[in-house]
């Protein structure tokens, strides 16, 4: 796998759980990382104080990534300071479950808006910001809920299947300027995304799993960075999971 030494990462959610990950693994291999978080100071302040030997490649941001105005000042600040963003990683996500009947529009709306209107944001930005360097990864945080649908998750699973969605329509509109668009779809990872579930739920999940354990989030990054690489200059507009056989 390419090391990627003075590229320029952004990826949105990047202080805890896969995010973190993703980070770190960019950071292990040269990259310049611009960390995105949505309000967690505590949690942005414990990801710098453990990556402190980085410290020359990161900037932590807060941006609500669903907030046009947001989102476009934050690529405006990043376009001033490196004029370029070669690999965009939307991993920002939250969860509001409830069953259908009982959802409230702002738990439908909520979740709608981070998951899938804030991947639209900033991959329209992105995509402005690469095509003037003809080159471009944007690798998309879906889910198997996208397609397997899970009872209480219906907003959810409606925002990771718009995701699917999104990426493959944008993979063919920004295909002649190579950027490629794909989607890495985790499956029970374990993190605190999933730490709050009821614990008996927890343990039908796991059943579920054909390798009967959770992934960790060290092995989403690593299907990150490949889809990331320029060993993939031919894979767009795919799906690729990390969900032990889900």
């Amino acid at each position: 796998m390419d090391t990627f030494t003075d590229r320029v990462v952004l990826i949105s959610g990047a202080t805890r759980g896969i995010g973190k990950a993703i980070a770190r693994h960019f950071l292990e291999e040269g990259a310049q990382i611009v960390g995105v978080y949505a309000g967690n100071n505590e949690a942005a302040r414990i990801f710098a104080d453990e990556n402190s030997q980085f410290a020359d490649r990161f900037e932590l941001l807060q941006c609500n990534v669903s907030d046009e105005q947001q989102v476009a000042s934050l690529f405006s600040w990043i376009d001033e300071k490196y004029q370029s963003l070669d690999i965009l990683v939307n991993n920002a996500g939250i969860r509001r479950d409830a069953m259908l009947a009982m959802m409230s529009y702002n738990q439908w709306q909520d979740v709608l808006n981070t998951n899938l209107t804030g991947t639209y944001l900033m991959a329209k930005h992105a995509v402005l910001l690469m095509m003037r360097h003809k080159y471009g990864r944007i690798i998309n945080i879906t889910s198997p809920v996208a397609h397997l649908g899970f009872s209480g998750q219906a907003n959810y699973a409606a925002s990771k299947a718009g995701q699917v969605a999104l990426t493959k329509t944008l993979a063919k509109e920004v295909a002649r300027k190579n950027i490629t668009v794909n989607c890495v779809s985790p499956g029970f990872i374990s993190t605190d995304f999933i730490a709050n579930l009821d614990q008996n739920l927890l343990a039908e999940y796991k059943k579920m799993v054909p390798m009967r354990r959770f992934g960790t989030p060290d092995e989403v990054a690593y299907a990150v960075l490949f889809l990331a690489s320029n060993k993939t200059d031919y894979i767009s507009g795919t799906v690729l999971e990390v969900s032990g056989g889900l």
